[in-house]
């Protein structure tokens, strides 16, 4: 398990953007993939975009194009870059992290996005 903090979600103008940073508790260098969830009221969580330990990306089909998740082993630090934000992005982001031998991830306590018409 490794303990993980959102930062940098706020009130945005549509068009605008944001960066998300999830900071971790220790080395994320062997965690195999980490990830960005969203969960908008009265909808269930939702794949936003997810990297491999290797740096391979993937991202939900609302997403495509518009935000890029990256990481820094060195800094324990994984980002998410939102560009071009609608207000149907609006929700609590979440950073994940899925470590081999263990089935059960890791989730931050979620950052507020808020895009505003």
């Amino acid at each position: 398990q490794v303990q993980l903090v959102e930062s940098g979600g706020g009130l945005v103008q549509a068009g605008g953007s944001l960066r998300l940073s999830c900071a971790a508790s220790r080395s994320i260098f062997s965690i195999a993939v980490m990830g960005w969830y969203r969960q908008a009221p009265g909808k269930q969580r939702e794949l936003v975009a997810t990297i491999t330990s290797g740096g391979s990306t993937g991202y939900g089909d609302s997403v495509k194009g518009r935000l890029t998740i990256s990481r820094d082993n060195a800094k324990n630090t994984v980002t998410l870059q939102m560009n071009s934000l609608k207000p149907e992005d609006t929700a609590v982001y979440y950073c994940r992290a899925d470590t081999l031998g263990s089935i059960i991830p890791s989730w931050g306590q979620g950052t507020q996005v808020t895009v505003s018409s």
